[in-house]
């Protein structure tokens, strides 16, 4: 994350009461969730490779656990797997820029996941109102499958980009845009990515 999530947590004095965590990778965030003492957590990560650190990581005990990937639709999606960057790149959409930004990062790889929408999979819609979403210019496709739950959620946190990192990525307006018709107003951006950033969204 480009963004700090404890100075943020300060900042908006913000009041979790459960957390939707959307493209986990390993884990890594569970650490500050421990922290900052979120309860009802689930993470969802679609890789298969990633998803098995991801379950060393964090205890589905504890946690919900999903091998999957969020959209618009149920169905079935192939994403650009890469290597390099630990699949922390790999995208259901083409690399575009990215390619050109970061030459290291190639994506030899696919593989066919699962795709659901997140008001399929979340039946306790009141109990989350925190989204953590890293999707790679798949946001706004996550975003329309979640009409149900946006309406209880408090705080937004995702990547967002303002040039064609992926093919037919959506653009920081778009999402911008789209969550307003839910009362949802960016607040922060961190643009060290250049042609991406992470953005923070808090309820008016």
């Amino acid at each position: 994350m480009l963004l700090d999530l404890i100075k943020l947590h300060d900042k908006y004095n913000m009041c979790v009461t459960g957390v939707l965590h959307i493209g986990a990778h390993f884990g890594e965030e569970n650490k500050i969730y421990d922290m900052l003492e979120y309860p009802n957590r689930v993470f969802f990560e679609p890789l298969l490779k990633n998803f098995n650190v991801l379950s060393t990581n964090v205890s589905d005990k504890e946690h919900v656990l999903y091998n999957m990937a969020l959209g618009a639709a149920r169905g079935v999606k192939t994403m650009y797997v890469e290597s390099a960057n630990q699949g922390q790149s790999s995208s259901i959409l083409k690399p575009k820029i990215h390619l050109k930004q970061y030459p290291h990062i190639t994506f030899p790889e696919r593989e066919k996941v699962s795709i659901d929408t997140l008001d399929n999979v979340i039946k306790n819609k009141l109990t989350y109102n925190f989204i953590n979403m890293d999707v790679q210019g798949y946001e706004l496709e996550v975003l329309k499958g979640a009409p149900q739950i946006l309406k209880n959620i408090d705080y937004l946190m995702c990547e967002v980009n303002r040039e064609e990192v992926y093919e037919k990525c959506c653009m920081v307006e778009e999402v911008d845009n789209f969550l307003q018709s839910y009362n949802l107003e960016r607040v922060e951006t961190n643009w060290a990515g250049h042609t991406w950033g992470d953005a923070f969204y808090v309820r008016k």
